[in-house]
Formats: C-alpha cells, sequence, structure tokens
C-alpha cells in the first residue's frame, strides 16, 4: 500500500493529493475518487473510466431499444426539433 506524502483537505472542502501521487496514479483536475471502507481503514481509489455501454446498461438495464429504420429516425429527431424549437 502507498502512503507516501500528506494528504488532506483545502478550506473549501477539496482534496488535495501529493504530486508523487497524482503523477504515479495519473490523477488530475476533475479526477473523482472512489471511497471504500476496509475494517478500520479507508481506502481511496482512482475511479474508473466506464464506455457507454456500462452507462447505458446502468440506466436501462438489458433491455433493448426497439430497431428502427433511419427515415423513422430522423422523422423522429425532426419532430423534436420542431416541437421544442419552433413552435411557440
Amino acid at each position: 500500500m502507498v502512503a507516501q506524502g500528506s494528504y488532506g483537505y483545502t478550506r473549501t472542502g477539496a482534496d488535495s493529493v501529493p504530486l508523487k501521487l497524482r503523477e504515479r496514479f495519473g490523477i488530475g483536475p476533475g479526477s473523482i475518487p472512489e471511497w471504500d471502507e476496509d475494517g478500520d481503514r479507508i481506502v481511496v481509489r482512482r475511479m474508473g473510466r466506464y464506455t457507454s455501454e456500462d452507462i447505458h446498461r446502468a440506466a436501462f438495464g438489458d433491455r433493448k431499444p426497439e430497431p428502427r429504420t433511419l427515415a423513422e429516425l430522423k422523422e423522429s429527431i425532426g419532430d423534436y426539433v420542431q416541437e421544442r424549437y419552433l413552435q411557440r
């Protein structure tokens, strides 16, 4: 386990990670840590990246969308744009 450097929070509550650890684990602005408990210890990990398929599966489960033709998709987009932006 790596326990090098000090770790803390800024006055605004932002995490402060030592440079050595940021460089080693590729942590930068916008990185999201994953927090876990392990007995009486706190484990901080760099959160993994998710594919659009992972996100779709998390949001919709294993449901598959009904197949649509390209013409149907274009028509739906046109209807949406008209309803959303052109009718007042």
